[in-house]
């Protein structure tokens, strides 16, 4: 969960000159221009310039743009002083030409003044001979300082821009967006396993039962039966029918549905495309490193300069300071992951990432369907391939040797806390290459979840790491004790729920969770009964922690149930903390079967959270580990039904995880993923999820494009859409932990 903003940098105004701005529309009232002077009829003023040379040209206001800048604000044309109304709908419109063509301009509505908030922007390329672009938006906020500008910086060879008939209309109706989502009826579109589940649902007015058929790749009938009425669905607002073909054990490629005259996206019935979406999950996380050059042989398409290690423009991450007035001491903080679309790195998101990433390894060693072959040494193409070491590990201990880094050293105040996060001083804007990004960087309070998320962590990998690298799981069970230590010293050390420029703030203002999974990762390392008697006294022991929404940064009580669990131990009473878990499954059970859509997630007043894939994921992770525990194979199936919600059956009918399905969520809020605003930047890779549906839209984008949405429908795939479509790390630990456990039941 991010609460994020993205950011328009400012720029210098060199031909600006003060003008009051035109009244600002009342709702309803008739349509009001509130730019000045968008036709450049004689003179070029208020527009400001910076970094280019401008004048006037047959009606134009043309810029020559200098080559060798790094961002697109390096060189710039823009309006301050405009007036935006909340919850009026505003039309930005204008004629762009560039010669020579294909350079992309950044064109945003925004705060002209710091944090330099963005209301909207848009990436068009305008041709040689001009083209006329035209954006309908809702304003999110009440202000007289909106600014409009036209940034068209970044390129390596200089060009010209002109520009005319530029317009922010204020009053005209807002544009209705209605999705496309294809053939009513919705399937999982990448694959069911042979001996696996089959469910399908049927959008239809239709209130009696209904045929169906399942057709094979030549279209050959090899299936068909008849659908189940589920009346309204709640979720998505659909009347609905379901779809159950599991009796059908065949193999094979190219399979659709076929039922009320509507044709499904095709799909394979096999295994194949599970084991390889265990593999391209876990491969996202080598592109997201902070600190070292990715390499083009082992993600073609994705090389990319190192980032934040103190070549120009980055002022890296070698000796980062504090905030101002936080401490004295500086701190090398190199490496660890980019935790989503931004350049942030945070302790508490890191954290549970790390976890779910050592389960998934974790679970292959115990689970009667586990195969650690698979996560084994050379799986994941990594620079670290051929060490010895399982590749899985490899790439957690990327993100744990900075999480290390992040502790207060011996000798300073809070010594043994960590440092919440560190990130950028300012928002900055899209597209961004980590290496390209200029702004300070700054460590962030100490706080106790990022401290146990630490111990927790740390903890866990010493058990894990043990085997093949003795020393650095001494270090970092070590590390683990002296921040439960410094925990237990300072117990209510809370984020700051207003630190929120420049990255997240996370804000949580309970650590009894946190206490009990680090205490709980320390008892099944260390076996001492120091940590087996906080486990056993803690309220959260006995409370029931699975909740609705799932487990995630800030609930994250479920990550030590779940091991205490499944990691052999002499807890007391630990049959009581095995079936909890199995509770817990069934009552995801129950929520999946009265969902038509089949998804063990129905959020109270069905208000989608943010990152809802990934707490539909956890949810699964919850009935799939009951399986671990059981052997039921409801639990199998129910897990594996959570898994065709996130590819495709669900009310969009598309598949949230990029490079998977016939569609496929693939333009996700990133600074670097960036391919919908910059043609030379890749879309994100295969194996990417998108955080999905969330009904409080907090993104101007979505807020323009979805108001009033239903659940589902609280969705869209834009790279603007921060608070419904970024990517993050701890999301993807969700994806990865489940496509390795449905891969894992294919090999049975």
């Amino acid at each position: 969960m991010k609460r994020r903003r993205t950011a328009l940098l400012a720029v210098t105004a060199l031909l600006a000159a003060a003008f009051t701005a035109l009244p600002a529309a009342e709702a309803g009232a008739d349509e009001v221009e509130q730019v000045r002077n968008g036709t450049f009829d004689t003179t070029g003023d208020p527009w400001w310039t910076s970094n280019v040379t401008a004048g006037l040209a047959a009606g134009q206001l043309c810029s020559d743009v200098p080559g060798g800048t790094t961002n697109p604000w390096d060189s710039a044309v823009g309006q301050n002083d405009i007036t935006l109304v909340k919850g009026e709908s505003y039309r930005f419109s204008f004629k762009a030409s560039g010669v020579p063509e294909g350079h992309a301009v950044r064109a945003v509505v925004g705060l002209q003044v710091s944090p330099y908030d963005t209301w909207y922007e848009a990436a068009p390329v305008p041709g040689a001979a001009g083209d006329t672009f035209s954006y309908t938006f809702t304003s999110p906020v009440d202000t007289t300082q909106a600014q409009v500008a036209f940034q068209v910086g970044g390129g390596a060879d200089p060009w010209r821009f002109c520009l005319d008939d530029v317009s922010l209309l204020g009053g005209v109706p807002p544009e209705v967006y209605t999705p496309d989502t294809g053939p009513r009826v919705r399937v999982n579109q990448v694959a069911y396993l042979p001996d696996g589940p089959k469910n399908a649902t049927l959008v239809t007015d239709g209130a009696s039962r209904l045929p169906w058929r399942l057709n094979d790749a030549g279209g050959r009938t090899v299936a068909h039966g008849w659908t189940v009425p589920r009346g309204t669905d709640v979720s998505s607002g659909q009347h609905t029918h379901s779809i159950d073909f599991g009796r059908y054990r065949g193999r094979g490629e190219g399979f659709t549905l076929v039922a009320d005259g509507e044709t499904s996206r095709p799909f394979a019935i096999g295994t194949a495309a599970y084991e390889q979406l265990r593999l391209d999950s876990l491969k996202y996380y080598y592109t997201q490193r902070s600190g070292i050059a990715i390499r083009d042989d082992l993600r073609p398409g994705y090389a990319r300069p190192a980032g934040h290690v103190g070549t120009a423009p980055n002022q890296g991450d070698s000796a980062v300071p504090c905030r101002p007035g936080l401490c004295d001491y500086t701190l090398d903080v190199t490496g660890g992951w980019y935790d989503a679309g931004d350049h942030g790195k945070y302790v508490v998101n890191g954290g549970i990432t790390v976890w779910e990433l050592l389960s998934t390894y974790e679970r292959s060693l115990s689970a009667r369907t586990g195969h650690p072959a698979r996560l084994g040494d050379g799986s994941l193409a990594l620079p670290e391939s051929g060490n010895k070491v399982p590749d899985v590990l490899d790439e957690a201990r990327w993100e744990l040797e900075f999480l290390l880094r992040m502790q207060v050293p011996d000798g300073q105040p809070l010594a043994g806390m960590a440092h919440s996060k560190i990130h950028d001083a300012q928002w900055t804007g899209l597209p961004l290459l980590p290496s390209d990004d200029p702004q300070p960087r700054e460590l962030h309070a100490p706080t106790t979840q990022a401290t146990l998320n630490l111990a927790a962590t740390a903890a866990q990998a010493a058990r894990l790491y043990r085997p093949y690298d003795r020393a650095f799981a001494a270090r970092a069970l070590a590390a683990a004790r002296k921040a439960w230590q410094a925990a237990l010293a300072h117990p209510a050390v809370y984020p700051d729920p207003d630190d929120g420029t420049g990255g997240g703030a996370y804000p949580d203002d309970d650590a009894t969770d946190e206490f009990y999974w680090a205490a709980a990762e320390l008892y099944l390392t260390t076996g001492e009964r120091q940590f087996a008697d906080h486990v056993l006294h803690s309220p959260v022991h006995t409370a029931d922690i699975f909740g609705a929404l799932g487990f995630d940064w800030g609930r994250t009580a479920a990550a030590g149930r779940l091991d205490l669990a499944t990691v052999p131990s002499r807890l007391p009473g630990r049959a009581a903390v095995r079936r909890s878990v199995v509770e817990a499954a069934d009552t995801y059970l129950a929520t999946l079967d009265s969902q038509p859509y089949g998804m063990p997630y129905a959020p109270p007043g069905n208000l989608y959270d943010w990152g809802s894939n990934a707490q539909i994921l956890n949810n699964a992770h919850v009935i799939a580990t009951a399986y671990d525990l059981t052997g039921s194979a409801k639990y199998r199936d129910g897990a594996l039904q959570g898994m065709d919600y996130i590819l495709g059956r669900n009310a969009l009918n598309m598949s949230y995880v990029t490079g998977y399905g016939e569609v496929n969520s693939h333009n996700q809020h990133s600074r670097w993923y960036a391919h919908e605003l910059d043609p030379g930047l890749p879309n994100p890779p295969r194996g990417t999820l998108a955080g999905g549906a969330n009904s409080s839209i907090q993104d101007p984008y979505a807020q323009s494009k979805l108001p009033g949405c239903t659940g589902q429908f609280c969705y869209i795939d834009d790279i603007q859409s921060w608070s419904t479509n970024e990517t993050a790390v701890n999301w993807n630990a969700a994806l990865a932990w489940m496509a390795s456990f449905a891969a894992d039941q294919g090999r049975g």
